[in-house]
């Protein structure tokens, strides 16, 4: 997978959650991805299960913005990125891996308490 489509796939992200779009998280992921988001929670198994997660996100208001560059290897990219929900910020890292069609199969979201600030 080129590094330009993986960028594309993060900016796809991002605009997901700036224009509460659940169709664009359904054309990101494989029927069959994983979703683990904080790293260490119960993970969200196929593509139903990930649309009501992002659904839940979406409707909350919450918006994302890149704090770094996205970095890509192999087919994985890694990208630091905040979330806005009202007042409160979280500082995450997410890494997208991907299938062979360039849909993403295991996403794993990095934050915790630390990184939330009221």
């Amino acid at each position: 997978m080129d590094h330009k489509d993986k960028l594309a796939a993060v900016e796809n992200y991002i605009t997901a959650f700036e224009q509460a779009d659940i169709e664009i998280i359904r054309t990101l992921y494989a029927d069959d991805a994983v979703v683990e988001d904080p790293v260490g929670s119960e993970p969200h198994v196929g593509i139903d299960a990930i649309l009501g997660f992002y659904k839940n996100a979406l409707d909350s208001g919450a918006k994302l913005s890149l704090t770094g560059a996205p970095r890509g290897a192999g087919n994985a990219v890694a990208f630091p990125f905040e979330c806005r929900l009202g007042e409160m910020s979280i500082q995450i890292i997410d890494v997208f891996e991907f299938d062979d069609a360039g849909k993403i199969k295991n996403m794993r979201a990095y934050w915790g308490p630390e990184n939330m600030k009221a």
